[in-house]
């Protein structure tokens, strides 16, 4: 009967989503947090459980919680439950907040972001080159 119930509780819910035995949510995480690692409470069925998190955690990182989602239909134990961490950037922010933030990005150097990184590289890559197809003569007609 728990199970049921359980089952159309999850199925009228916004925070969880099922695929079969598996529940998928997203979990919010502070900036900070997700750049100097930490711990964050995660929702589950059974209530909040944690997570730690590793300095430098991306945006959209998956983590299993095995055992955290829905019985099996059948009786044979549980799914899991999959969380996806979604970096919150901050709202509001105060002066000293303000302030603290503007002297990290005066002070970050070319390597603090790879990704961003690898993008510029790329975008360059293609200037150049499409800057070389401009140069060139037009092909002759024949």
């Amino acid at each position: 009967v728990f199970a049921e119930a359980l089952f159309n509780l999850i199925r009228k819910h916004e925070l969880f989503e099922r695929q079969g035995d598996d529940l998928f949510c997203e979990v919010p995480v502070p900036l900070d947090v997700a750049a100097l690692g930490g711990e964050v409470e995660v929702p589950t069925t059974e209530g909040f459980a944690k997570i730690k998190l590793a300095p430098s955690t991306e945006n959209g990182r998956m983590f299993r919680l095995r055992g955290k989602g829905m019985p099996n239909i059948e009786g044979y134990g549980l799914g899991d439950l999959h969380v996806r961490v979604v970096v919150e950037v901050p709202a509001k922010l105060n002066a000293k907040q303000k302030k603290l933030l503007k002297e990290y990005g005066e002070s970050r150097e070319n390597d603090t972001y790879p990704r961003a990184k690898h993008v510029r590289d790329l975008a360059e890559s293609f200037f150049s080159r499409r800057d070389a197809i401009e140069k060139e003569p037009p092909p002759e007609n024949h």
